[in-house]
């Protein structure tokens, strides 16, 4: 494993991350700070929410970031180098595996989503204060906020390597779309007790468990999964996301 290589790679995103910030931050808050406004500020002022209501989109809110920081971070990129700036041949020419190629990626998208959870905290705070919520353990917050952003990370991979630049639509309107709706962002997952077969059906959804995660650590006041049960979710959707992302980035850089 080359360090050095590895380390040039993380440098030159993270350059251009600092490059293009203004326009990564449009594309990450503006629908979500929307949908703070409209059902945090507005409908709960108005009194068609409670004033609780807040606190439950909260963890929702900063899983959607989370998400589409993390799969835009990765896949966008991936599309355009291997579709059409072909950048990702001199990548692929460093002294080290394939496979670290793809890594790197991953890791840089997850700091991205990583940073793009977090700096959803203090943006409710000021849209929507007083918004109570509690952290009762760091630890457990820290080890769920960074599972969901290597699982964003990782389906970006796996989106990046799989979808074809004429797909491009097609993944946002029927994969990512769906996802946040029935992802419990907007609503805690016992909200579907009336509705059985939907509420197990969407236990494929990965972004049920950074939900409920997030909901279990920072609002636990509220009804959620299980931590155990987000925990193993989370875990099993980061390892199969990374081994067919790998699977896919190997496949498309060989060929």
């Amino acid at each position: 494993m080359n360090w050095k290589c590895f380390f040039a790679m993380l440098g030159r995103d993270a350059h251009v991350v600092r490059r293009n910030f203004f326009l990564l931050l449009t594309q990450t808050f503006l629908q979500p700070l929307m949908f703070v406004f409209i059902f945090g500020r507005v409908m709960v002022r108005s009194g068609y929410m409670p004033e609780a209501y807040k606190s439950l989109l909260l963890p929702g809110i900063m899983a959607i970031s989370m998400v589409f920081t993390g799969v835009w971070a990765v896949a966008m990129p991936l599309i355009a180098e291997f579709q059409f700036t072909r950048e990702i041949e001199d990548r692929l020419l460093a002294p080290m595996d394939i496979s670290w190629v793809a890594i790197e990626k991953v890791f840089a998208g997850a700091v991205q989503a990583l940073l793009a959870g977090l700096m959803v905290i203090p943006m409710a705070w000021l849209i929507l204060r007083p918004i109570p919520f509690n952290i009762p353990s760091i630890g457990t917050f820290a080890c769920v906020t960074v599972m969901v952003a290597l699982f964003s990370a990782c389906g970006g991979l796996a989106l990046g390597c799989s979808v074809n630049q004429n797909h491009i639509g097609v993944m946002f309107s029927m994969v990512l779309t769906p996802m946040i709706f029935f992802g419990c962002t907007y609503y805690p997952w016992s909200a579907l007790n009336s509705f059985p077969i939907l509420q197990k059906a969407v236990l494929i959804n990965p972004l049920v468990y950074a939900s409920e995660g997030l909901r279990a650590t920072m609002v636990p006041q509220f009804p959620h999964l299980p931590l155990l049960a987000v925990l193993i979710g989370l875990a099993v959707f980061d390892c199969v996301l990374l081994v067919v992302g790998l699977r896919q980035f190997r496949n498309k850089a060989v060929s």
